[in-house]
């Protein structure tokens, strides 16, 4: 029988909305992140059929946990010994082994399950990389193409990435906990990656029809106030909150009506966020303090820069390019320097930017990054190097998957003309 499509509709809204909360409620009961995919996956399943049958909850996302929780104690209670040879999520202070981990109590200093995972998957035991790919996967529910695409790696690269690192968290048995306050140090700043990586990926989706996936942008907003609660003297905390709050406040002013694309020179800056862009700013000042700034306080600023210019004229381009100047010596990253040979283009001309553009076509990071191509087209295009540039968006549209971007860049192709052969 064919699914009702109110009822998919549904369960896949549930899916992008509540996939972390069921998940990390599901493995603090089974301390096993295989067997808690297993049974939140066969929830979501079962939601297909039953809320057919019964209509849709009020509340999806506790119907959900409380199914797939029920599935899993299910099977501890049949098969103990099963329990005790699947890899396991082992906390001392959580009870014995052959059991499900105890319900938190009230008075438990931080009682949300998704930041117990998040500390969980970015233990020291594993390698930066690899902790931000599986809270990714598992917290925020993302598919492995997208993580790899977040990531610029293949598919199965990501996939045999996130299996290595579910096989350390089992052989290493990490604690399904948030960690003391003398281990937050070290562990803070993968987990910052981590929340930052999930606002980019909702900010701009990388595939799909629409531009923005408001369910992880506001994930997101949400975890970088968890953090902000638990450690509010922490420079990058604040950061990457400000970073977060400036950038999502243009969200509203990212779209005309019919849905294209707006970029910053084209927006009403009237529409965008302003609290958003006051909390930020605060929060910027402060993240600054600390010398030398961390590399989420210098992407802050950056951020303030375009929130605090009134209009597109009259930002100060060579501050952006200052700004990046010293992100790149503290976090050499091929995108940051990308983005910084952009600010270059507006701040000494489109030659200068295009120069700095093409000093990092051998970087094999960007390689197959659609915003590489897409940002030499823009340069070409200024420079009326028309047949450059055509080519440039060509290629551009071959690396993008998002549907509002494609449109984008279809219509500066329509802008350019007909080739001169064609």
């Amino acid at each position: 029988m064919a699914t009702d499509p109110v009822v998919a509709a549904a369960v896949a809204d549930a899916h992008r909305r509540e996939w972390a909360f069921v998940l990390a409620a599901t493995a603090r009961v089974t301390r096993d992140l295989d067997l808690a995919e297993e049974c939140v996956q066969d929830a979501y399943a079962k939601a297909l059929t039953v809320w057919g049958e019964r209509g849709i909850p009020q509340r999806p996302g506790a119907w959900l946990t409380t199914t797939a929780r029920n599935r899993a104690l299910d099977g501890l209670r049949r098969d103990a010994t099963l329990r005790r040879s699947l890899p396991q999520l082992l906390d001392p202070a959580a009870g014995p082994a052959d059991g499900p981990a105890p319900e938190p109590s009230p008075a438990e200093e931080y009682p949300d399950d998704r930041l117990r995972l998040i500390f969980t998957c970015c233990h020291p035991a594993l390698a930066e990389e690899t902790k931000v790919a599986l809270t990714l996967r598992l917290l925020c529910g993302l598919t492995t193409a997208e993580v790899a695409s977040a990531f610029l790696v293949s598919e199965p690269a990501m996939a045999a990435r996130i299996t290595r690192a579910k096989k350390k968290i089992a052989t290493a048995r990490i604690p399904y906990r948030v960690p003391p306050a003398d281990e937050l140090p070290e562990r803070i700043d993968a987990v910052l990656t981590v929340v930052h990586l999930l606002f980019t990926t909702g900010h701009t989706a990388p595939a799909g029809d629409d531009l923005v996936r408001r369910d992880l942008v506001e994930r997101a907003l949400d975890l970088a106030r968890m953090l902000r609660t638990l450690l509010p003297g922490d420079s990058g905390v604040a950061g990457l909150l400000a970073l977060i709050l400036l950038t999502d406040a243009r969200r509203e002013a990212r779209s005309a009506d019919d849905g294209r694309l707006l970029l910053l020179d084209e927006q009403d800056r009237t529409r965008w966020d302003g609290a958003a862009i006051e909390e930020g700013l605060a929060l910027v000042r402060e993240a600054l303090r600390p010398r030398p700034p961390g590399r989420f306080a210098l992407m802050a600023a950056i951020a303030a820069v375009h929130a605090g210019a009134p209009s597109w004229q009259e930002t100060d381009w060579r501050e952006v390019v200052a700004l990046y100047d010293l992100l790149v010596r503290i976090w050499p990253s091929p995108v940051v320097a990308l983005n910084r040979a952009v600010a270059v283009g507006f701040a000494d001309g489109p030659a200068a930017g295009l120069a700095a553009l093409d000093a990092l076509a051998t970087e094999p990071q960007l390689a197959g990054y659609g915003y590489l191509a897409a940002a030499r087209a823009d340069l070409l295009r200024r420079l009326h190097r028309t047949e450059e540039a055509w080519l440039a968006y060509q290629e551009a549209l071959l690396l993008t998957e998002n549907t509002v971007e494609r449109d984008f860049l279809t219509g500066r192709l329509r802008q350019l003309g007909p080739r001169e052969d064609g």
